[in-house]
This record gives structure tokens, C-alpha cells and sequence, in this order.
């Protein structure tokens, strides 16, 4: 517990540079859905999962925080990416908690570095990069902590009693839709003082085609992409049909294959062209205003545009995916894939090494492709007077 000890004493990374560079030569060990389920039913230790919880934070730690001062010198000097630097303490539970406002304070950093700086191609790409990256080892080290405390912290959690820490053996997918829709529901009636209604269908390819779809997964990152997913879809919905005298439904088909769980959420909010998808993605793009960190009330990201790459983030955690498929002026279809074997649900981890650092070192180079004109006589006169 050297590395944890130590942080407990400093709480500016500047302060243990011996100690980030020993640990970051190190490879994150990923787990499965699986490893997680048998060590909390059938393996559960206490000392074992304290003694690896010892030698793989420091490591997932210490190789993010490394790869963090490859990002511009300016980004770092933001007064909240360096708060986010120095958030480390002294013990579990309390990382995990002091670790709440990560996400928002990130984002904070990168709005303050927009407004002093403004934006260019290769900074958005290497902050989207990190930024993937930096999310990940924290839903990482989050699900580590989280499994370690709800196993071995005594008390029985009365309203999940089966779960395995926070991992629902048996997770009922459209009971954790439907929980999702309600929340979202709400927040749609009481913006917009209606909502679409939800339909639901399931095929079950491997169990017989009417019945349920269960899945080995961690319900509250199923909901959090679906909470993000319908009130995207709710609010595309109300204001595409502000004229009409009743709201088209959002419709969710589940499906099970031999490998694949998916989930599919179509609307007809009217849909966003298709050279608006990948902005969805960015997070350097929102069109929301910035918002209060200090205010209370509403959803913590609110403003920061920051719903749809973390929830893709979540998605991509033990190798699913999470995609948009858009009809511009009809809607949107959102499709969320997950692994239907929990031995194949492998955490998706990142490493810090040297084909990381070389990303940060890509020289912009010109484009092979051509770049369309939006006026094309303005380019001929241009090229006349040349």
C-alpha cells in the first residue's frame, strides 16, 4: 500500500514522481464479469481482494496520470484539470467519494481552456483521446472499489439481495429500461408537461423467442446509458412535434444472440444530419449553456455535452458498443451492444506506453482527401487571382 500511503501524505502528483513512473510500467490486469461474479460468490476474501486492489490501483492510477502530462501545457494549467490532478486521499471509500465531481471538473477544464484558447484539430484530438482514455480507467477503478466495499462492507443491500456487489447475476434488461424511462419521463414532464410513451419488444434467439432477456451485468451502467438515451430521445420527440396532437413513442426492441445483447431505441424526433454524429461524441462540442458546478439540482452533466461519450464509454467498459444511426428529418435510432457471456465481458483498459505517447506527438499534417467549398465561385476567383 506504498503508492496509496504515499498519496494519503501528498496530495499534488508533483510530489511523487518516483512513484507514478515505478507503477506506470506496469500493465493494468483486466477483469471479466465473470472473474468479478465468482470471486464475490463463490471466492470472496476480503484480504485476497484487499492484496489485489494494493498492487492494480496504483498501476491503473499511475498509468492515466502519466499519460495526463502528455496533454498542452495550457490545458494543464487550468485551474480545474489541476484540481483534478491533486484529488487523491487516504482510503477507499473516501476516493470514491472525493472522485464524484471528476467528470464535471474535467469538463469544466477543458470549457476554461476553450475560452481562453479557443479550439484547433490537433488539440480536440488529443483531448478526445485522453479523454476516452482518462473516463475509462476511472469507471475502472470505480467498479474495482465499488465491488471490494458492497462485498466486504458486512450489510446486505436490502433492496438487491442477490446482486454480487454491484453486478445483477440475473439482470433483467427491460425491468432496467423500463426504470429508465420513468426517471427520464419524469424530467420530460416536468420540462416540457408531456412525454412520448415507451414500447417494448424482445426476441430471444437462444432461450426461445418469448422469453425474457436476462443478462450477467452491472445494472447502473445499463441505466445510466439508457437515462441519457431516452432523454435524448424525449427531448428530440416533444420539440420535433411541438404542432401535433399527440407524441409519437419511443420504441425499444431487445435482443439475444449467441454473443451479443442489443438494444436498439428509435424515435422520431426528427433525427440530426450526418455530419452532426460524430460532433454528439465530442468533448469539445455542446451546444447546451456552461453550466454551475456549485448548483444544486439537475443532472450533474448538464450543459457539458458529456451524456453520450460517457455512456459509449460505459458501453465499451467490458467490450460492447454504443452507435447512432440518424434519418435527418424523420429520427433516431440508438443501438447499445453488450456481450450476452459474462467471460466475455473483459474490461476494456488503458495502457500507458509508447504507442500512446506517439499519439500525443502526431504532427498535423495536410488532408489526402479534398475538402468540399461551400462556395465554389469564391474558390474560382481565388485561384484566378492567384
Amino acid at each position: 500500500m506504498k503508492f496509496v500511503r504515499f498519496l494519503m501524505k501528498n496530495s499534488s502528483l508533483a510530489n511523487v514522481p518516483r512513484h507514478i513512473d515505478h507503477f506506470s510500467k506496469f500493465s493494468p490486469s483486466p477483469l471479466s464479469i465473470k472473474q468479478f461474479l465468482d470471486f464475490g460468490s463463490t471466492n470472496a476474501c476480503e484480504k485476497t481482494s484487499f492484496m489485489f486492489l494494493r498492487q492494480e490501483l496504483p498501476v491503473r492510477l499511475s498509468n492515466i496520470m502519466k499519460e495526463i502530462n502528455l496533454l498542452p501545457d495550457r490545458l494543464l494549467s487550468t485551474p480545474s484539470v489541476q484540481l483534478v490532478q491533486s484529488c487523491f486521499t487516504d482510503a477507499l471509500i473516501t476516493i470514491r467519494n472525493r472522485h464524484n465531481d471528476v467528470v464535471p471538473t474535467m469538463a469544466q477544464g477543458v470549457i476554461e481552456y476553450k475560452e481562453s484558447f479557443g479550439e484547433d484539430h490537433m488539440t480536440s484530438q488529443n483531448v478526445q483521446y485522453f479523454l476516452d482514455r482518462f473516463y475509462m480507467s476511472r469507471i475502472s477503478i470505480r467498479m474495482l472499489i465499488n465491488q471490494h466495499t458492497l462485498i466486504f462492507d458486512g450489510r446486505t443491500n436490502p433492496a438487491h439481495p442477490k446482486h454480487i456487489g454491484g453486478i445483477d447475476p440475473n439482470c433483467k434488461v427491460v425491468d432496467v429500461i423500463r426504470d429508465a424511462y420513468e426517471s427520464a419521463k419524469l424530467l420530460c414532464d416536468q420540462y416540457y408537461m408531456d412525454s412520448p410513451a415507451l414500447e417494448t419488444d424482445e426476441h430471444n434467439a437462444v432461450n426461445g423467442s418469448k422469453q425474457p432477456v436476462y443478462i450477467v451485468y452491472v445494472p447502473s451502467h445499463l441505466y445510466h446509458m439508457l437515462f441519457e438515451l431516452f432523454k435524448n430521445a424525449m427531448r428530440a420527440t416533444v420539440e420535433s412535434h411541438e404542432s401535433s396532437p399527440r407524441l409519437p413513442s419511443i420504441k425499444v426492441r431487445v435482443a439475444l444472440g449467441g454473443e451479443d445483447v442489443t438494444i436498439k431505441m428509435s424515435d422520431k424526433g426528427g433525427g440530426v444530419p450526418l455530419s452532426k454524429i460524430d460532433r454528439l461524441f465530442s468533448y469539445m462540442y455542446t451546444t447546451a449553456p456552461t453550466p454551475n458546478l456549485g448548483s444544486s439540482g439537475g443532472a450533474p452533466l448538464a450543459g457539458f455535452g458529456y451524456g453520450l461519450p460517457i455512456s459509449r464509454l460505459y458501453a465499451k467498459y467490458f467490450q460492447g458498443d454504443l452507435q447512432l444511426y440518424s434519418m435527418e428529418g424523420y429520427g433516431t435510432d440508438a443501438v447499445i451492444y453488450l456481450k450476452a457471456l459474462s467471460k466475455d465481458s473483459v474490461e476494456r483498459l488503458p495502457v500507458y506506453n509508447k504507442s500512446a505517447w506517439r499519439h500525443y506527438q502526431h504532427i498535423q499534417e495536410a488532408d489526402d482527401w479534398c475538402v468540399p467549398s461551400s462556395d465554389p465561385k469564391n474558390m474560382a476567383v481565388d485561384k484566378v487571382q492567384q
